[in-house]
């Protein structure tokens, strides 16, 4: 007997855009700095917790939220190592990511990482593709 064989491929919708964000400073101290030269009101929010291993004890990353109302755009400023691991264990050298769900047009998305880039404190601040990260289910809140 011969059986139709359906098979159901799930893709996770990822809709926000990705900056990877380098430095030695604490969550806090960075925070004030990107609030101070780039006009944000970047506030410290519940921390995220992940369960990175099935059937095991949240691990916590702090997290920052900041709201446009003009474009309705949100902004996640979040830890990459937490409490007990890393948010992305492939990007262990990153320190922070910001995370932009909604709308932001290229133009601003490339000004916002060239002024945080011109922050002295930050090392680095790069775009990074979510789609191309193996533990990008970690970010989905």
């Amino acid at each position: 007997m011969i059986l139709n064989r359906k098979i159901l491929k799930f893709e996770i919708d990822l809709d926000f855009v990705l900056i990877a964000v380098t430095t030695p400073l604490k969550d806090y101290r960075i925070c004030y700095l990107i609030n101070k030269y780039l006009n944000f009101n970047l506030a410290k929010t519940a921390d995220l917790a992940v369960e990175i291993l099935p059937n095991t004890e949240p691990v916590y990353f702090s997290k920052y939220t900041h709201h446009w109302e003009a474009s309705d755009t949100n902004f996640y400023f979040i830890a990459n190592k937490g409490s007990d691991g890393y948010l992305i264990p492939e990007i262990r050298k990153t320190d922070y990511f910001l995370m932009i769900k909604n709308y932001i047009d290229d133009y601003d998305l490339d000004n916002l990482v060239s002024s945080l880039n011109r922050i002295p404190e930050i090392v680095a601040a790069v775009k990074i593709d979510p789609k191309k990260i193996k533990s990008r289910e970690n970010l989905l809140f």
